[in-house]
């Protein structure tokens, strides 16, 4: 199969496209390097079944002309991180909005599946735990810049479901929560690989808030088993919650970086207005139900909190003070699709 992977450079990307040379596809990738980087391609970079060209999806033209050699489009491409959402709404909802546009209508004239990455974002404040695709969504007023990101997802949303609906284009709604492991960058707000950074280097640990909301952390090797088996009739205009349901709160997982990084960092909070903006707001909680993708799948998680935490600490260590991004050598294999592909997968 010749999969087609928008920002395929950035830190999931990277991941997917290996996850796939690995299943026997093609892929090519297209990304604009705004945020992801080619050092997270170096280990497949010369792959006889992989091409990548370094343009922006506001290149139609090309958009179009990759996307008629694929059999598969996973739209990946997107503004993301919670401190890029505050400091740039602008260019947030249009990257969002703009460039799922631009594909589903490339992807529209050849009849091409894509897998649209949405995020957990999408479900805002609302407070029926544990997140069900299909239950309501409550984001905030426009006025918090907090909630353009969530709001131009949905729209990403809404679009697909309207091209499934009215021009029978198969598309497949991914929402993906807290996708973490090495090569994620906390440039853009991202809590793990900041935490590990931090101690790593014996900087104090930054929690944000109060530290006592919490999250649930899958490991990008999991997550892409999932998405690479996806891609399936039974999956066409459904909308799939990817992720683990292993909660922790922030603060505890600070502590548990430290711990495992045998660090003597200090744990500091830093208030939300100062971190971000007056009056940001933020979810108390965020738990998927992934019973629908079990059900589809036998999705199961290889990785534990621990394995994830201990992954992204080597990752780092690797990497050194002043390296630039590069692929370094785990502290410990990987799985590469933890999934057996269900008869009938693609």
């Amino acid at each position: 199969m010749r999969c087609f992977i928008t920002g395929g450079a950035g830190f999931i990307g990277s991941h997917l496209s290996e996850a796939l040379l690995r299943e026997g596809h093609e892929v090519s990738v297209l990304d604009d390097l705004s945020t992801g980087s080619m050092a997270n391609l170096d280990a497949i970079r010369r792959h006889p079944r992989f091409t990548y060209r370094v343009d922006s999806f506001t290149n139609v033209p090309l958009v179009a002309e990759m996307v008629d050699d694929a059999d598969v489009v996973y739209h990946l491409a997107a503004a993301v991180g919670v401190k890029m959402i505050v400091r740039s709404p602008v260019r947030t909802i249009e990257t969002n909005v703009r460039g799922t546009e631009i594909v589903l209508a490339a992807a529209e004239k050849k009849s091409r599946p894509v897998v649209i990455a949405s995020t957990s974002e999408v479900y805002g404040k609302s407070p029926d735990l544990p997140f069900r695709e299909d239950g309501d969504l409550l984001l905030g007023a426009t006025t918090k810049g907090r909630w353009s990101y969530a709001c131009s997802k949905a729209i990403d949303e809404f679009l697909a479901h309207a091209y499934w609906k009215e021009r029978e284009l198969p598309t497949i709604i991914v929402r993906l929560f807290n996708t973490v492991g090495p090569r994620q960058t906390g440039r853009y707000g991202m809590v793990l690989p900041t935490f590990v950074r931090q101690a790593v280097r014996g900087e104090a640990i930054t929690v944000y808030g109060d530290g006592n909301q919490r999250r649930c952390f899958a490991h990008v090797a999991d997550v892409c088993g999932a998405l690479v088996h996806l891609v399936r009739p039974e999956a066409y205009g459904e909308v799939f919650n990817i992720g683990s349901n292993e909660e922790v709160s922030i603060l505890e997982l600070a502590h548990r970086v430290r711990d495992r990084a045998g660090s003597e960092s200090s744990i500091v909070t830093v208030p939300y207005a100062e971190a971000y903006e007056e009056g940001f707001e933020d979810m108390p909680r965020r738990v998927p139900c992934i019973e629908k993708i079990q059900r589809l799948l036998d999705f199961k998680l290889a990785n534990k909190l621990d394995d994830i935490i201990d992954d992204v600490i080597a990752f780092e260590r690797a990497r050194g003070p002043e390296a630039p991004r590069r692929n370094v050598a785990r502290r410990r294999p990987v799985p590469a699709v933890p999934l057996a592909a269900p008869s009938g997968s693609r």
